[in-house]
């Protein structure tokens, strides 16, 4: 999936990562190599509920973090994964919030 997808400054793209214990999110600017915003549930203050539960709580800091930039759309690089379980909620949480991709 990486080759295909590109972010730039008005559309940076978001990655997800996800491992057995928890979920990275990064929205990265590929024209600059620079990371926009970023997010895991290892950083959150209140690490209770599912993994999944987490992940969602993770996608709405980082839909703060961008809308504070005032950026709208995404690319969304699920990576290898599967578009289901936490990577579809992680997408979902993010149109929730008003982020296009």
């Amino acid at each position: 999936m990486r080759s295909k997808l590109f972010g730039t400054a008005k559309r940076p793209r978001l990655t997800v990562y996800r491992s057995n214990h928890y979920t990275y999110l990064q929205a990265i600017n590929d024209e600059k190599g620079e990371t926009v915003a970023a997010a895991s549930d290892i950083t959150l203050k209140d690490r209770v509920g599912t993994k999944t539960e987490r992940a969602i709580k993770s996608a709405q800091e980082v839909a703060e973090q961008l809308k504070s930039k005032k950026i709208k759309s995404l690319v969304f690089d699920r990576g290898s994964y599967r578009y289901h379980g936490r990577v579809k909620e992680v997408a979902n949480a993010l149109r929730a919030a008003g982020l296009k991709f």
